[in-house]
């Protein structure tokens, strides 16, 4: 067989099965399987397959049709521009994710530059030749799954102090490989939300917890469904996370550090009402992503 008879074969396959993003995801597998790279699928239409080849195809195929994600048969997803690994012990990241990694960046290179020139006027008042060098910006991610926020905090920012946590071992493994693949220096920590954080006085806490309500889940796509349900489900409300970062927060943050929390679409008068519940919180406001919903809760403290 052809690759071009095949992919037309497996088209018609995934259609008659109602599988969306089926041409995308194809190619995936073929550059998966065969090591063809997307943009070089046409020039190789009459390549001849090998029968195992084909076996080992649709054997992945068959659990498209089962609505596994194409990122677990895969084990690949790009995340800021970077690569990381993921299996079924993960949540898959998503485009509106890089919203609040862009808000984090944004605000560290404020801090960063509103440091710098704090340093470098008091270095010259002092007559010293070299300006002071900034601190390292101190930063917990919680519910961190694959690592994707705190890597790439890490990546793009540099000069941080970065801790990570996650209630689920499994999940933690697999956000050590990547940041050990993507080269940087994370201390990762297994606990649920707080009960394992021994660190305290961070600048910022980050999170993207759980935040689907437990009834809703069930409804959702097949793929999603296919994902951790601990890492989806936020209790019956949505809200249980949210609560337990508005309650325990402010014994791990600076005085003015800030927390950055990524939020459902619908949650964020909720997700703002929690916070606004405690006096030791102010200057809460929310961010839309890309499609304009609301995305993001900045609080500082």
């Amino acid at each position: 067989m052809k690759l071009k008879e095949l992919i037309n074969l497996s088209k018609k396959n995934l259609q008659q099965n109602k599988i969306k993003d089926s041409n995308i995801k194809i190619k995936l597998l073929i550059e998966h399987i065969f090591n063809i790279k997307k943009e070089q699928i046409i020039l190789s239409y009459d390549n001849e397959i090998k029968k195992e080849k084909i076996l080992e195809f649709n054997s992945l195929l068959d659990k498209l049709k089962n609505g596994v994600p194409i990122q677990y048969i895969i084990n690949k997803q790009e995340f800021m521009g970077l690569h990381f690994y993921v299996n079924e012990n993960v949540l898959i990241p998503q485009p509106d994710t890089e919203t609040l990694v862009e808000e984090v960046i944004k605000y560290c290179n404020i801090i960063r530059k509103n440091n710098y020139e704090t340093s470098s006027t008091n270095c010259k008042e002092n007559n010293k030749k070299n300006y002071c060098k900034s601190k390292k910006i101190k930063i917990l991610d919680l519910c961190t799954g694959s690592g994707i926020i705190g890597i790439s905090l890490c990546k793009y920012l540099g000069n941080v102090e970065t801790y990570a946590s996650d209630i689920n071992a499994k999940a933690l493994d697999i956000a050590r490989k990547n940041a050990e693949d993507n080269n940087v220096s994370i201390q990762f920590i297994h606990s649920d939300m707080f009960n394992n954080i021994q660190e305290k006085a961070f600048d910022i806490i980050v999170s993207n917890p759980p935040y689907i309500e437990s009834g809703v889940i069930k409804k959702l796509s097949k793929e999603v469904q296919n994902e951790p349900k601990l890492a989806l489900d936020g209790g019956r409300d949505g809200l249980r996370f949210y609560k337990i970062i508005a309650e325990n927060a402010k014994e791990f943050l600076k005085q003015e550090g800030i927390i950055f929390l990524e939020i459902g679409y619908d949650q964020k008068e909720k997700v703002e009402k929690i916070f606004s519940n405690y006096n030791y919180y102010s200057n809460i406001k929310c961010i839309k992503d890309l499609s304009g919903n609301d995305r993001v809760i900045i609080i500082k403290k």
